[in-house]
């Protein structure tokens, strides 16, 4: 069965300027809140359900994880990094940068699930991706490692925010391989980067500013694997024009999905700034 979850907007936090990707500063003057809703299911083919997610309206921390690993290894795994990310930054203090703050709790997180795996041998070799979204009024933080994905839909054109850190699509930043022939390669599962797997990792950060009508999508490979951007962005544009409920929207995510092949488990959590 599916797991769902949704919920609504909390009070808006404290504006503080902030450093945008330019290295401009913006100081945001306009309120915008924020909606969310997520389903996870497990695909028609895995036996069990290795993605978790989690999420807090009020504190604007939203995050996808896809476990790896051996037996329930892979569960545990991306359970952890939600446990461990969220408990940290739904706690924030105030005075450190937001970017600093990230970087600790996926440091914390890392450390956890290697400690853990480190002392019990059935989970040598677990690990997870992680996709995040950290949000302060407009601003906004996509955080990954791995292959997990945040996407932007607005105006109804969808954009890749994270970059994938897996073997195929590095090749393909550099030149050596066309999207055709990552779609095909047989090392389209292999990762380059992940939570757990080593002593240390380096997430990506990338800083962007929201408008109220932006929808964000976070998901994991199951989703991707199954349906390209173009089908994505029209499946969230068609609910754009009567404001479709997010939970909604994320349950036809996941159906699609399912009916093109289902082959992983499909996570799906949407983001919507309004103003």
């Amino acid at each position: 069965m599916p797991i769902e979850n949704n919920g609504c907007a909390g009070p808006p936090p404290s504006r503080i300027p902030c450093t945008l990707s330019d290295g401009s500063l913006y100081l945001a003057t306009a309120v915008v809140h924020y909606s969310a809703a997520a389903v996870s299911d497990r695909g028609r083919k895995r036996p069990s359900n290795e993605d978790s997610f989690g999420y807090s309206i009020e504190h604007g921390v939203y995050l996808v994880c896809d476990g790896m690993g051996g037996a329930a290894a892979g569960e545990i795994a991306s359970s952890l990094a939600v446990d461990e990310v969220m408990r940290l930054l739904t706690a924030r203090p105030e005075g450190v940068p937001l970017s600093d703050l990230i970087e600790q709790a996926i440091s914390a997180a890392n450390d956890v699930i290697y400690s853990r795996s480190q002392v019990n041998p059935r989970l040598s070799g677990m690990g997870t991706t992680l996709v995040a979204l950290v949000v302060e009024e407009r601003r906004v933080c996509v955080v990954n490692v791995g292959d997990s994905r945040c996407y932007r839909l607005r105006d109804e054109h969808l954009e890749q925010i994270s970059q994938d850190h897996s073997l195929v699509e590095e090749q393909v930043r550099i030149g050596r391989m066309t999207p055709a022939e990552a779609l095909r390669s047989p090392l389209r599962n292999v990762i380059t980067r992940a939570l757990g797997t080593q002593s240390r990792v380096t997430p990506d950060i990338f800083q962007l500013e929201a408008e109220p009508g932006d929808m964000f999508l976070l998901c994991s490979d199951g989703l991707t694997r199954e349906l390209p951007n173009q089908k994505l962005e029209s499946l969230l544009s068609e609910g754009l024009p009567n404001l479709t409920p997010l939970v909604n929207l994320c349950t036809r995510l996941v159906e699609a999905a399912n009916r093109a092949g289902g082959a992983d488990n499909i996570t799906c959590l949407l983001v919507r700034a309004a103003g």
